[in-house]
């Protein structure tokens, strides 16, 4: 009998261990997506993250939210610095997401600042 109970704990133990593993490392899709930087902000209280928001209507309406991991430092700074400002963010999503990296499935891996097609010339 316990050696049918240490061979489900280790059978149980392997699973999450693949499944965490598979969590961390696989991605559900990757994509550009281009707009207005309306907010960019460092939340919460036992895990810090970073959390933005960006703007792809004229009214608002559709609002694509999305976190940085704490080691894309580049991408933090800048975010900082172009916030309110129209750029192409290149993310990655996930299928889920842990506590400590943020709040929601799209992760940022690059910024660059664009042109706004709303300007007037």
């Amino acid at each position: 009998m316990k050696k049918i109970l240490i061979i489900i704990t280790a059978i149980l133990t392997l699973v999450l261990i693949c499944y965490f593993a598979f969590l961390y490392n696989a991605t559900y899709s990757e994509g550009v997506r281009s707009g207005e930087l309306i907010k960019f902000s460092s939340k919460g209280i036992i895990f810090k993250t970073y959390e933005g928001e960006l703007s792809q209507g004229i009214s608002g309406a559709q609002i694509f939210s999305f976190s940085v991991l704490d080691s894309e430092e580049k991408v933090i700074s800048d975010l900082k610095e172009l916030e309110g400002h129209y750029v192409k963010l290149t993310y990655i999503e996930r299928y889920k997401t842990f506590p400590w990296w943020g709040d929601s499935k799209y992760f940022i891996i690059g910024v660059q600042k664009e042109e706004s097609p709303f300007k007037i010339k």
